[in-house]
């Protein structure tokens, strides 16, 4: 199936001009569903703080079903599929964000276990060191069970996604272009391979070059996405420090490993590291003990990518192991309430980020469920 019916709903605001993820989450709050939304009149949307008369005019041209038809046409021609906010395969960690996508183009498949993340990301001219770091921890990552997450850039990235095929494990590129205008074109059949071993994502739709603003966009989806972030070298203009701070924003860690301090590219992880907003990471270890629960789930494994060909089959087994402390602090402190995920934090007295990787594990192991507006409950049946 190329798009549900609630997608068809959400991508003919996702298709409006002006309207973004933010403003969108404002209409949901004030109209309660996205049905509700397309059945408003111009004076009831322009109620909507941010929501003047042209983006009312914008939502209310959305009706015209011909485009969301014309776009789902060439999904099917392409082999592309659209999700939105309320499918399942959404990735979890990236619904809790202030400003998700509102649809995702995707090529490939992403799966639950996807949820259990991390990100690597640096420059594109990297050294040879960093290439090998990139690689290095892309195949630690993916045999530990980890879904490693990246642009598909040049440099860093493609190295990350390497690694992460080297393992046997899963990797998800974000692209800031069309899923099916994949830049830089040499990256086509790594782009494929990826297919085959986790997706290609974006929030642009069919045909998108990228841009010099589909970036930064593109990279809140990578941070957003992950339990942490990584960066492997990056200048001081690098756009891996825009990925390292807008995850800081989202309460997820931020790893760095250290470089040569004559060596441009070595200027961002070690400033991160100076400043205090990045841990030094210098082995796998390093982001499983930073990881809380979820590093000591995925750390019962071996680490190294010549002793584990990483299955989705394997991580579920490991994701089925007994509660952590934090977990049954949370679980405990749900009882039969509803609870956004900030009131869990309070409630549970788990720190914020430890919050979210313990939730994500709940998830996986089917203790609960998550709701709309990063709300969470106990699963009934």
């Amino acid at each position: 199936m190329v798009i549900s019916d609630i997608g068809r709903q959400y991508l003919r605001l996702h298709l409006a001009d002006a309207i973004g993820p933010v403003l969108l989450g404002r209409l949901i709050k004030h109209f309660g569903t996205v049905d509700a939304i397309l059945g408003a009149s111009m004076a009831q949307l322009t109620e909507v703080e941010g929501i003047g008369e042209r983006r009312a005019r914008s939502v209310f041209e959305s009706r015209d079903a011909s485009a969301v038809e014309r776009e789902i046409e060439k999904c099917a021609s392409t082999g592309a599929r659209i999700i939105c906010w309320e499918d399942p395969e959404y990735p979890q960690p990236l619904r809790h964000c202030d400003d998700p996508p509102i649809c995702l183009y995707v090529r490939g498949t992403l799966t639950a276990e996807d949820s259990v993340a991390v990100a690597i990301v640096g420059s594109r001219k990297s050294s040879r060191y960093g290439y090998d770091q990139a690689r290095r921890f892309g195949a630690l990552l993916a045999g530990a069970g980890f879904t490693v997450v990246s642009g598909l850039a040049r440099g860093v990235d493609s190295y990350a996604h390497e690694g992460a095929l080297s393992a046997g494990g899963r990797t998800v590129a974000v692209l800031g272009s069309g899923v099916d205008k994949i830049y830089p074109p040499e990256h086509v059949d790594l782009a494929e391979r990826i297919t085959h071993a986790g997706a290609v994502i974006s929030e642009d739709p069919l045909g998108s070059p990228p841009t010099a603003d589909s970036f930064p966009r593109r990279n809140r989806i990578i941070a957003g996405m992950c339990l942490g972030v990584l960066v492997v070298e990056a200048s001081k203009r690098s756009g891996a420090l825009i990925t390292a701070r807008l995850a800081s924003e989202y309460n997820r860690e931020v790893f760095a490993i250290p470089g040569r301090v004559d060596t441009p590219t070595a200027y961002g992880p070690n400033d991160l590291i100076r400043k205090g907003a990045a841990k030094l990471v210098a082995g796998l270890e390093d982001i499983l003990d930073e990881l809380g629960d979820a590093g000591k789930t995925m750390g019962a494994v071996p680490s190294q990518p010549d002793q584990v060909k990483s299955k989705s089959g394997d991580t579920a087994n490991k994701i089925a192991a007994a509660l952590t402390d934090n977990e049954r602090a949370i679980l405990n402190c749900l009882g039969s309430d509803e609870l956004h995920i900030d009131e869990i934090a309070n409630r549970s007295k788990v720190p914020h980020p430890k919050t979210m990787s313990a939730l994500t594990m709940l998830q996986l192991k089917g203790a609960i469920i998550a709701l709309p507006g990063s709300r969470f409950a106990r699963r009934r049946d």
